[in-house]
């Protein structure tokens, strides 16, 4: 069980936390606490993608006044998303003075966010960090798989990218939840190349880092309310629940996972949710109102994300996925 796991001394807080999706996500369970729906998915741009630039420079301006402090106020900014480059979060902070640093964990990019600016707040090296990441349904739909053109057939398996973006403000003043350990991922593979089935592909990596966590923590699920997973969907929420009973751990009832729990049935994702924007958005909104009312006193927050690339899938390559879990306490 390689890899520590990273106690912080002062445990930094996230002292604000902002939400904004697209119309759909609006609809689904988590609609009432997000603090901005789009009425559209092109948010007032001509193209998906300048859309989903725009959604996370409103989410940097939200969650710095949610927070109560100017932009001046902030050392660093860490952003990522799905498209190549990462030109989302690239182009969206050259609307700000704050120096930029950007990340990449496919949808496991907001705990990877989180986990470098906690430690650097931790460190003493940054007063206040802003993370964002987010993603949107047709960029990544048109990048990844098929043309939107083509209006393809989605196979039982197949999850729905979130139009969302999600952001929080980590800093060692101020009120909010702390964070107190991070686990950070392995990149684990095991031979699934089907564009189609993240969850199955990305369960074993969740598998892989809770078990290093558990062992490393000397703790077991019910020393949480609550485990997250990403957006491992419907299958892949399944598949981890078997992977950890082989361990001979159960996940009981206050496992969770945002691509499962994200849209109704009604609304016919087949699996679920995905994307970036996913858990971000999920986090930002439902997880961090629920810490701060302390219903949720301890949480377990384990993003996970599959780390292909076009490249990749036209060359038949199998898909390597990582998970990060961050301990959370209100």
């Amino acid at each position: 069980m390689e890899g520590v796991t990273i106690k912080l001394k002062k445990q930094p807080k996230i002292i604000g936390s902002y939400a904004i999706v697209g119309p759909k996500e609006g609809q689904g369970n988590f609609g009432t606490y997000f603090d901005y729906v789009m009425k559209n998915d092109f948010f007032g741009e001509d193209t998906f993608e300048k859309a989903e630039r725009k959604m996370m420079e409103n989410a940097i301006v939200g969650v710095i006044q949610k927070a109560k402090l100017q932009t001046s106020d902030i050392d660093l900014l860490i952003s990522g998303d799905l498209l190549n480059q990462i030109i989302s979060s690239s182009y969206a902070a050259r609307a700000f003075k704050i120096p930029f640093l950007g990340v990449y964990g496919a949808c496991s990019t907001m705990a990877e966010s989180i986990a470098v600016a906690s430690i650097l707040v931790d460190a003493g090296f940054c007063k206040n960090v802003v993370c964002c990441t987010g993603s949107h349904f047709s960029t990544a739909e048109r990048q990844y798989r098929f043309p939107l053109e083509l209006g393809n057939q989605r196979p039982p398996t197949s999850q729905w990218t979130v139009t969302g973006a999600g952001s929080s403000v980590i800093s060692l003043e101020g009120e909010g939840p702390k964070v107190t350990e991070i686990t950070f991922g392995r990149v684990i593979d095991w031979g699934i190349n089907d564009v189609n089935n993240m969850g199955g592909a990305m369960a074993p990596a969740a598998r892989d880092t809770m078990l290093r966590h558990f062992k490393n923590t000397k703790t077991k699920p019910e020393d949480y309310d609550l485990i997250l997973t990403g957006d491992l969907g419907k299958l892949g929420s399944e598949i981890l629940i078997d992977l950890m009973e082989d361990e001979g751990i159960k996940l009981g009832t206050n496992y969770g996972d945002c691509g499962q729990m994200y849209f109704k049935r009604k609304q016919q994702t087949l699996c679920g949710a995905s994307g970036a924007g996913c858990c971000a958005t999920v986090f930002n909104s439902y997880i961090m109102k629920k810490l701060k009312e302390q219903q949720y006193k301890k949480i377990l927050f384990m993003p996970t994300g599959a780390l292909l690339s076009t490249t990749s899938t036209q060359q038949g390559d199998t898909i390597p996925c990582t998970c990060h879990a961050i301990v959370i306490e209100a």
